[in-house]
């Protein structure tokens, strides 16, 4: 067997294992062969490898040297397909508060108190983002009072900047030129949807639209096929609107991350997965996003920052649906399955465009381990 150097550590809700690019073969085919090895994909349990059988802990990060001199790391996120040998490349919002930390404590970039300020290239979109990083006696720090709903205990804020990550997937932050579109959905009919491409690019629709309300359980989205093959419609549909699926009815195997779909709903009150109740008074609106075909059981950090920009846009979708005036604020409050998220974002309107100048949101990130994945 070959043995492999990884680390693995959560990142925000999700968890990942954190590659080298030293270490893994730098050929697509070749990472990609040992990349399924490293998971045990394709398998529904991936029960002969790291994979946790669950989408938001089928993650890698690979960090490696920038290859510009404006940044400090390259990032490279992979989405490992669990029973199908899926490859996805695309960014995280919560695996990308991983490659800083992992980079401090590996001694690729110079650790600074209190804070360490790291550039980060993501190689996918060929962007930067901003993290910065608690540092403690020349590591990235993990204890502090930063509490992520959907993740025990608090940890130490890192602080992630997305301002350069707009319309990287379709060049617009409206792909379309619109705030809303209206779509013709097969088993559905016409829908009207917001489509905004900013950190991530996501379809919004309303969720009483279709039927929901927008506090539905993973649970309660899950086990309804027909439901889950009417939203796979609604962004297979919409995703063939912005080139980003060629062929609506094969948009699962095609393309099964983007665009995302998003359904959303006035501000309610719910019970989070953890038994926690959340009142509408400490939200702006709910969200429930589909991944991979599945109800997200928290909420991506890139779709929140899409998510916010959206609230911020006049006119959209979840703009309509959120609390009054909340353009005039810079704070954004997203109630998602495991609670509340907040994410920093302003928009300005110039001439007859959007332009967002500021995008941020925190999360907490820890190494859980350390050694060699052994592969065959």
């Amino acid at each position: 067997m070959q043995k492999i150097r990884c680390v693995i550590m959560r990142g925000g809700t999700s968890k990942a294992v954190v590659l080298r690019e030293e270490d893994i073969p730098s050929d697509y085919e070749s990472r990609k062969e040992v990349l399924f090895k490293i998971f045990g994909s394709p398998d529904v349990r991936q029960i002969d490898g790291l994979g946790g059988a669950d989408p938001l802990t089928s993650k890698c990060a690979v960090v490696g040297p920038s290859p510009t001199k404006d940044a400090d790391i390259s990032y490279t996120f992979y989405q490992i397909g669990i029973d199908k040998p899926f490859l996805g490349e695309g960014l995280c919002g919560n695996i990308s508060s991983t490659p800083a930390p992992f980079a401090i404590d590996e001694g690729m970039v110079k650790a600074v108190e209190p804070i360490t300020r790291v550039r980060i290239y993501n190689t996918t979109h060929e962007k930067n983002l901003y993290a910065e990083v608690p540092v403690k006696n020349g590591k990235a720090a993990t204890e502090g009072d930063y509490k992520i709903a959907g993740v025990p205990g608090t940890g130490a804020k890192i602080m992630l900047d997305w301002r350069e990550i707009i319309g990287t997937m379709t060049g617009a932050l409206l792909p379309t030129g619109n705030t809303k579109d209206k779509i013709q959905v097969e088993g559905v009919g016409d829908l009207t949807v917001s489509i905004v491409d900013s950190g991530n690019v996501a379809v919004f629709v309303n969720a009483s639209d279709i039927g929901l309300k927008g506090t539905e359980t993973a649970r309660e989205v899950d086990s309804n096929n027909d439901l889950l093959n009417k939203l796979e419609a609604i962004r297979g549909t919409a995703g063939e609107m912005i080139n980003l699926i060629k062929d609506r009815k094969k948009s699962a195997e095609e393309n099964p991350e983007f665009p995302f779909l998003v359904f959303v709903n006035r501000a309610a009150p719910y019970t989070s997965f953890a038994g926690e109740n959340i009142e509408a008074k400490d939200m702006d609106f709910v969200a429930r996003m589909m991944f991979l075909q599945k109800l997200h059981k928290a909420y991506a950090a890139s779709v929140s920052l899409c998510t916010a920009t959206a609230s911020m846009i006049p006119a959209t979708i979840v703009n309509d649906v959120a609390t009054e005036g909340i353009t005039e604020r810079s704070l954004v409050r997203i109630g998602h399955p495991g609670g509340v998220m907040e994410v920093e974002s302003s928009v300005q309107k110039l001439g007859n465009e959007y332009a967002v100048t500021r995008l941020a949101v925190a999360r907490t990130a820890r190494r859980i381990m350390e050694g060699y994945v052994y592969i065959r």
